[in-house]
């Protein structure tokens, strides 16, 4: 594969009116190791961060040791953060959620305060606060659940309205590389055209990757994205937290209630 395809991702960084910010979110860390693995493999030959978001139950201890061993020599471009807890559907209609609205408040702090025990008994201080919810959806309640254990980064996908709970910094990722739409896979020039223009209206753009969905043309369309990324002189690589904590935190719709 050549990155003639990619024309129109650097057609919008050339014309840029602003340097941007990208940083990328692979998602589902438990499932398929060695696609994972060859993954951060990518990333690595680029020197581009990375975000892992560890889906908790589904990390077992030999993907501790490894992610923790790739996070150590990474000079600090492999990020490790908590993805749920189980990454299991418990909506009985509508779009698939963990953090859904038929569970209460109570529920879903006790599973997001399990899922981070278990990735600090792992993982230990490696971990970032950074929440990602499985299929990029969650409720105010989810939002209030983590600010009141501590400061927060939540990331969805930005077509979901910020929630604007005090003391949650929310970054979302722009592009699902991997889109579906009705079950079949979007056309990447499609996926193409979406990031092309990301670049041209937002300053910080987030890329969302599934390892785990990922075949040989998959890895070899991100190789071609990455190096375009890494060669360009006007795009900034940064990781999450770097991006999320470079800006102020908005303004709270509402304070967090307490949890029981």
């Amino acid at each position: 594969m050549t990155n003639d395809w990619l024309a129109p991702v650097r057609a919008a960084l050339d014309a840029a009116e602003w340097s941007p910010t990208v940083f990328f979110r692979d998602d589902d860390a438990g499932w398929d190791d060695d696609r994972l693995m060859r993954l951060l493999d990518l990333f690595d030959t680029t020197r581009t961060p990375v975000d892992v978001a560890v889906i908790p139950d589904a990390l077992t201890p030999t993907l501790a040791a490894r992610l923790l061993r790739r996070a150590g020599e990474s000079d600090g471009r492999v990020g490790l953060h908590q993805h749920g807890r189980t990454h299991a559907n418990h909506e009985r209609e509508g779009r698939a959620c963990e953090f859904g609205p038929s569970r209460s408040r109570e529920e879903q702090a006790r599973d997001i305060a399990a899922g981070a025990a278990r990735l600090a008994q792992l993982l230990g201080s490696v971990v970032q606060p950074i929440f990602t919810p499985p299929w990029n959806r969650c409720t105010a309640d989810t939002a209030e659940c983590l600010a009141a254990t501590g400061d927060w980064v939540l990331s969805r996908i930005d077509s979901a309205p910020p929630l604007g709970v005090a003391g949650v910094r929310e970054l979302p990722v722009s592009v699902d590389w991997q889109a579906r739409r009705g079950g079949v896979r979007v056309e990447r020039a499609a996926v193409v055209a979406r990031l092309a223009a990301a670049l041209r209206e937002r300053s910080v753009v987030g890329i969302m990757l599934h390892h785990a969905a990922m075949d040989d043309a998959d890895f070899a369309a991100v190789a071609d994205l990455l190096a375009l990324v890494a060669s360009h002189p006007r795009v900034a690589r940064r990781d999450m937290m770097a991006v999320a904590t470079s800006r102020p935190a908005p303004p709270a719709a509402h304070p967090p209630r307490a949890v029981a």
